[in-house]
């Protein structure tokens, strides 16, 4: 496999992982939210849903950066991908005539 297959199946891999991560957190906190539901005011019942949406795409946030700086530290990205953004040198052109 070429750098690019090696990118775009990495941008899938992470992506999926990152799905997947935030759905386990988000039903992970449900679940713990459902134990602990008796326990807990009505004001934060009310509010316990989105609380636990934004938490959990929160928790895949770090996870993913945790994740993601191991692997970077473990494998030299430079010889195996390839960059998805390309900057190209261009010299400015010089308006007094030389």
């Amino acid at each position: 496999m070429n750098k690019k297959v090696n990118t775009a199946l990495f941008i899938l891999g992470a992506t999926v992982f990152n799905v997947l991560i935030t759905v386990l957190s988000f039903l992970l906190l449900l679940f713990l939210m459902n134990f602990f539901l008796h326990l807990l005011p009505q004001a934060v019942r009310d509010w316990s849903f989105q609380f636990i949406f934004i938490a959990s795409i929160a928790i895949s946030f770090f996870v993913y950066k945790f994740a993601i700086g191991f692997l970077i530290k473990r494998i030299d990205v430079e010889k195996y991908f390839d960059p998805i953004i390309r900057t190209r040198y261009r010299p400015k052109k010089r308006s007094d005539g030389e």
